[in-house]
C-alpha cells in the first residue's frame, strides 16, 4: 500500500464511528474491571491498574516480566479524544447550525484532558491534628521519603528529602547540601521487622537502635493495607570515615542518630511530607450522631487558618461537603479520633480541579444549543 493512500485511510479509521464505540466499550469494560478489583487490590492500586495506565499489566507465574493483556484507561481515554477532535475537524462543518456539536465535542474532549490531568498533577495526603495543636503539614502515607535532619538548633530543623526510587537504586546518594554521602546498602519496599532472637544471623546495622532488630524482605500488601519500607543506610563523610550501617523505616518509630564535625544529624524513613506556607491550628472538633443510635450524622473541624504571606487570620469551620480551599489547596473533613479530639482532613493539590465543572457545563450548553435549533426548526415546520 503506498504511503499517499495510507495516511488518508488512517485518519478515516480515526475519525470513525467504529473506534468511538470501541473506546467507549473499553472504557465500560474497564469500569467493571476496576469495581470487582477493588475488593483485592484497594480502590488506589485498582484505579492505577486499571484507569491510570496505557495497558493492564500480566504477569504469568514463572516469567520475569509482565505482559499487556488489555487496553488501559489512558490509552482508550487518548484514542477517544484523538477520535473527537478528529470527527470535529474532518465531519463537522463550521456553522450555527453545528455549533452545539462543536461546544459538545469540546466539553467532552476536556472532560478527558482534565481526568489525564488529574492522574498526573493531583497529589492527595493526609494533615492529623489535635485539639490544640498547630500543623503546617500534611503526610501522604502511600510515599515514603528518606529524612536526613540537621537537628542541632533546636527552634527549627533544616530538612533535606530524599525520595526512595534513589534508594532502589542502591547507589552512593551524594548532594551538595549534605556535608557526608549516604551509602544504600540494602532497601526492601516492603519488611518485616522483629527483635533479634540468640538463633538469628547477627544485624546488618552496625549502629542506632536496627542493631537489635532483624529486618527481612516480605511480600508487598493487597488492597488498602500499606507497605512498610525498610533500608540500611550508611552516611560516610568525605574522608571516607564511616558512622555505622542504620536500619531505618517507619516502624521504628524514632529517627537515628548520630555527630557529624560537631552537627546532630537524624535520618528517618517517613511518609512524604507536604509543607504549608501557612499554618491551621484545631481548635475545637465535633462529632454529632443520630439520636439513639452511632451513626454519624456530622464531623466538623473548628481550625484557624494563619497565614503571614496575605495576613489572613481567620477561624474556618471545615464539615462534610462543606471544605477549605486555600493557597492552592482544598481540605476535607475525612476522619477522626482520640476520642473525638483528633481530626484528619484530606488534604488535595489538584490545578485542574475546574475542568470537569467547564466541561459538564460546555456539554450542557451544547446540547441546549443543538436541541433549541432542532425545536425550533420543529415548530418553524409545523407553523
Amino acid at each position: 500500500m503506498r504511503r499517499q493512500d495510507l495516511l488518508p485511510r488512517l485518519a478515516s479509521y480515526l475519525s470513525s464511528m467504529e473506534l468511538t464505540v470501541f473506546c467507549l466499550i473499553v472504557l465500560m469494560i474497564l469500569t467493571v474491571a476496576c469495581t470487582l478489583a477493588q475488593v483485592s487490590l484497594g480502590i488506589h492500586q485498582a484505579v492505577e491498574q486499571y484507569v491510570r495506565s496505557f495497558f493492564v499489566w500480566w504477569r504469568p507465574e514463572g516469567l520475569p516480566f509482565a505482559l499487556p493483556i488489555f487496553p488501559g484507561g489512558g490509552l482508550a481515554g487518548g484514542l477517544l479524544v484523538l477520535n473527537l477532535g478528529m470527527v470535529q475537524f474532518r465531519r463537522l462543518e463550521v456553522s450555527w447550525r453545528k455549533a452545539g456539536l462543536w461546544i459538545i465535542h469540546f466539553g467532552m474532549a476536556l472532560l478527558f484532558i482534565g481526568e489525564f490531568a488529574t492522574a498526573f498533577l493531583q497529589v492527595e495526603s493526609h494533615l492529623t491534628i489535635e485539639e490544640g495543636q498547630t500543623m503546617n503539614y500534611s503526610v501522604d502515607p502511600r510515599r515514603m521519603e528518606l529524612a536526613v535532619i540537621d537537628a542541632t538548633d533546636g527552634d527549627a530543623d533544616d530538612v533535606r528529602s530524599i525520595p526512595t526510587s534513589m534508594l532502589k537504586e542502591r547507589t552512593e546518594i551524594s548532594d551538595a547540601s549534605l556535608p557526608f554521602a549516604l551509602r544504600v546498602q540494602s532497601y526492601y519496599e516492603n519488611a518485616e521487622l522483629r527483635m533479634r532472637g540468640s538463633d538469628d544471623p547477627p544485624s546488618m546495622a552496625t549502629a542506632g537502635v536496627g542493631t537489635g532488630v532483624l529486618a527481612r524482605p516480605a511480600p508487598r500488601p493487597l488492597g488498602e493495607e500499606l507497605d512498610i519500607p525498610a533500608a540500611l543506610i550508611e552516611p560516610v563523610a568525605r574522608d571516607g570515615r564511616s558512622y555505622g550501617v542504620f536500619l531505618v523505616s517507619p516502624n521504628l518509630g524514632a529517627p537515628q542518630e548520630f555527630v557529624h564535625e560537631g552537627r546532630r544529624w537524624l535520618i528517618s524513613l517517613r511518609p512524604k511530607r507536604y509543607y504549608m506556607p501557612f499554618s491551621l491550628t484545631l481548635k475545637d472538633f465535633k462529632h454529632d450522631v443520630y439520636p439513639g443510635t452511632q451513626i454519624p450524622k456530622n464531623f466538623s473541624s473548628l481550625v484557624r487558618l494563619l497565614d503571614p504571606r496575605s495576613q489572613d487570620d481567620r477561624d474556618v469551620l471545615i464539615y462534610m461537603n462543606s471544605p477549605l480551599r486555600h493557597g492552592g489547596l482544598t481540605f476535607y473533613q475525612a476522619s477522626f479520633g482520640k476520642d473525638n479530639t483528633l481530626s484528619v482532613l484530606q488534604v488535595v493539590r489538584n490545578p485542574s480541579w475546574t475542568l470537569p465543572y467547564i466541561s459538564c457545563a460546555l456539554v450542557a450548553i451544547g446540547l441546549l444549543w443543538h436541541f433549541g435549533l432542532m425545536l425550533r426548526r420543529t415548530l418553524g415546520g409545523l407553523s
